[in-house]
C-alpha cells in the first residue's frame, strides 16, 4: 500500500486518524511530498499522526519538523532495547532539550511502552521529564514481553496516557506441548478486555489507534486480504461494543 492508499482505506471505514509509524516512515519525504500527503488527508477529513522507532534526539527533532508541516499533534516514540540501558536522567535530559521545539510545533511526544521498557521505569522517566508535552502511547499488549500482564500495564500508565494502541491477541499453546505463541486477532476475539482498558483511562481527549499483530504467512496476497478483513471486523466491534 502507498501512503495515500492507507488514507483511502481509513476513509472508506469512516476512520478519522492515521498514525504513520516505522512500518511506513515519513521522515525521508521531501517537503513537496509531505504537502501532497497533507492535502490528501485534508480532502478526506483525516488527521495524521507520526511515529519513529527508538530514541535518537536528532531523529526525533527531525520528526518534530515533519509533524509541524503535517499539522500532526502526536509523535509516537518507541523506546527499544538500547534505550532501556540509558540512565533515566540522561534520557530525560535529551527529551527536555526537545521540548521548546515540540511546544513551538504544538506537538505532543507519546513514548510507547515498547517490549523491553518496564512500565514502572516509564513512570520514573515521565516524572523526571515532568512536562505536559510528553506522555505515554499506551500499547495494551507490548509489555507482556517485559513480564507484565496487560491490565497491570494499563493501570500503571493510565494517568500518563495521551495516545492508545488498541489491539487484541491470543495465547496459543504449542501443538507439541512445548511453550506457547502470542499472536494477534481482530478486536473482541482474543484476551484483551478492551472495555476495561478504556474504563481505566482518564477522561481526556485522545486518539485511539487500531493495531494488528498479524501472523505473517507465505502468501502475501492472502495476508493482505486477511489484514483488511481484520480491520473491518475490529472497526465493527469497536463501534458496536466500545462506543466509537
Amino acid at each position: 500500500m502507498t501512503r495515500e492508499d492507507l488514507l483511502e482505506v481509513a476513509a472508506s471505514l469512516d476512520l478519522r486518524v492515521v498514525q504513520y509509524a516505522d512500518n511506513m516512515p515519513l521522515g525521508g519525504l521531501s517537503d513537496a511530498q509531505l504537502d501532497a500527503l497533507k492535502a490528501s488527508a485534508d480532502d478526506l477529513g483525516i488527521a495524521i499522526e507520526l511515529g519513529t522507532q527508538s530514541f535518537d534526539a536528532n531523529e526525533v527533532s527531525r520528526y518534530i519538523d515533519v509533524a509541524k508541516r503535517l499539522d500532526a499533534r502526536i509523535l509516537r516514540v518507541a523506546l527499544d532495547g538500547p534505550d532501556a540501558l540509558k540512565p533515566i536522567g540522561e534520557l530525560a535530559a535529551e527529551f527536555k532539550a526537545l521540548l521548546p521545539k515540540a511546544e513551538d510545533g504544538d506537538v505532543r511526544i507519546a513514548i510507547e511502552n515498547h517490549f523491553n521498557y518496564p512500565s514502572p521505569q516509564m513512570v520514573t522517566l515521565l516524572k523526571e521529564i515532568d512536562h505536559k508535552r510528553v506522555g505515554v502511547c499506551l500499547d495494551v499488549a507490548n509489555s507482556i514481553c517485559a513480564g507484565e500482564w496487560p491490565m497491570e500495564t494499563v493501570n500503571t500508565l493510565a494517568d500518563h496516557t495521551i495516545n492508545l494502541h488498541l489491539k487484541d491477541y491470543l495465547i496459543v499453546p504449542d501443538p507439541y506441548g512445548v511453550g506457547f505463541v502470542i499472536h494477534g486477532c481482530p478486536l473482541g476475539q482474543g484476551r484483551s478486555d478492551c472495555k476495561a482498558v478504556l474504563d481505566a483511562l482518564p477522561n481526556v481527549p485522545m486518539t485511539v489507534i487500531m493495531e494488528h499483530w498479524l501472523p505473517r504467512g507465505d502468501d502475501m496476497d492472502a495476508v493482505r486480504a486477511q489484514e483488511h478483513e481484520w480491520l473491518t471486523q475490529s472497526v465493527s466491534f469497536a463501534r458496536e461494543n466500545l462506543g466509537f
